[in-house]
């Protein structure tokens, strides 16, 4: 049998698991306790669930850490029926409007039920709408219920003036929260995305034209600046999963790999899709096909960017647990914090936005990251 070391510091544990999904037969009590807390913090524990059961070695799963995957496996099953029925709320409301809505990340992946919603837990609902057309859809959702999240004067200035979506908005009763974003890339981004070019190649989601979705390759995109550009890596793990899952999943499709790299080129996405080719490979053993090799040269940053990158990424990459933390992994994810601020802001507004954020951070921005309510 295959055995895996539990160390401390290294964060070998669980990678190495994802990447030879066979060794989980093999794991001792102990090294099942490492992986449920790994798995816990890096949000994919019910994920990890799903992809047993389908591998037929959850039933081999000792007592004590398979009821943690399935109470997780229950939890984001009533997530995912939660977020339907929440999406279908938000539409009746506005196709009255004759007001089209394409959906994005995780609501993007369960409404079209693509891989990476297996187990998927959600803080909130993303979706675009035309921005010439935000303002009166704020309007009409906060007729229907949902309200601007407690925020300062500065912060509803911030989202409106300088981002790409309005501030988000909360459910008066059910506490569900809704991002409205009229493009994908913050507007002041150094990798800023025409709108226009996602909307004309978005595609309808089942019969009804006004409920999109991504084109395959956009939504690839989309997930790899969000990994890449946010500088929020609590979550990394398991963005990093879902981007190998959109890959194989479109993968199958005649063409995508050679429309990714020239769409990727259209919408100015390159640098986040090399690091995106480059960590799931790394990370995870995805090989990567013939067709992208060109471009990956062709990309490739110079040798000094790279291992700078490497030592940064494969850190912040890790799940956010003790036992994967190096002396320098705070260091790396608070650098890779301070490099998507600077991605995504000219200096001119970066600095007084950090600093102001520093020294008047209010109470409330100290609680725990918001869970998708469970609707009663």
């Amino acid at each position: 049998m295959t055995t895996l070391p539990v160390t401390e510091g290294t964060g070998s544990l669980l990678p190495a698991l994802l990447r030879r999904p066979g060794a989980f037969a093999s794991l001792s009590l102990q090294q099942w306790d490492l992986v449920i807390r790994q798995a816990l913090r890096a949000g994919i524990l019910a994920r990890l669930c799903f992809q047993l059961d389908e591998m037929g070695l959850l039933d081999a799963v000792p007592d004590r850490p398979r009821h943690h995957l399935e109470a997780a496996r229950t939890v984001a099953q009533k997530h995912m029926r939660d977020v339907r029925w929440e999406i279908a709320c938000v539409r009746r409301v506005l196709e009255k409007h004759d007001i089209s809505v394409t959906l994005l990340k995780g609501a993007a992946y369960a409404m079209a039920d693509l891989p990476p919603a297996r187990g998927r837990l959600f803080s909130d609902i993303d979706f675009m709408v035309p921005r010439h057309r935000i303002e009166e859809v704020e309007r009409i959702l906060i007729e229907a219920d949902w309200g601007s999240a407690a925020l300062d004067e500065y912060d509803q200035q911030y989202y409106r003036r300088w981002t790409h979506q309005i501030p988000p908005l909360q459910h008066y009763k059910r506490n569900t929260v809704l991002d409205v974003h009229h493009t994908i890339v913050q507007i002041t981004a150094r990798d800023a995305v025409e709108a226009d070019l996602l909307a004309a190649a978005s595609q309808p989601l089942g019969d009804d034209a006004r409920l999109r979705i991504l084109a395959p390759a956009d939504m690839v995109l989309h997930s790899a600046v969000h990994l890449f550009s946010e500088g929020e890596f609590d979550r990394g793990l398991r963005d990093l999963l879902d981007l190998s899952d959109l890959l194989r999943h479109f993968g199958n499709q005649p063409g995508f790999w050679e429309a990714l790299p020239a769409r990727a080129e259209e919408l100015g996405l390159t640098g986040p899709l090399h690091l995106t080719l480059r960590y799931v490979e790394r990370v995870l053993g995805q090989p990567i096909p013939e067709a992208m090799r060109e471009a990956r040269r062709r990309w490739r940053p110079s040798p000094g960017k790279r291992v700078l990158h490497d030592a940064l990424f494969l850190r912040a990459l890790q799940p956010d647990h003790h036992s994967c933390h190096t002396p320098l992994t705070g260091f790396a994810r608070w650098l890779l914090y301070v490099r998507a601020h600077y991605r995504r802001m000219p200096l001119g507004l970066l600095v007084p936005h950090l600093l102001r954020k520093s020294f008047h951070r209010p109470p409330e921005e100290e609680e725990p990251p918001r869970v998708l309510p469970l609707r009663r």
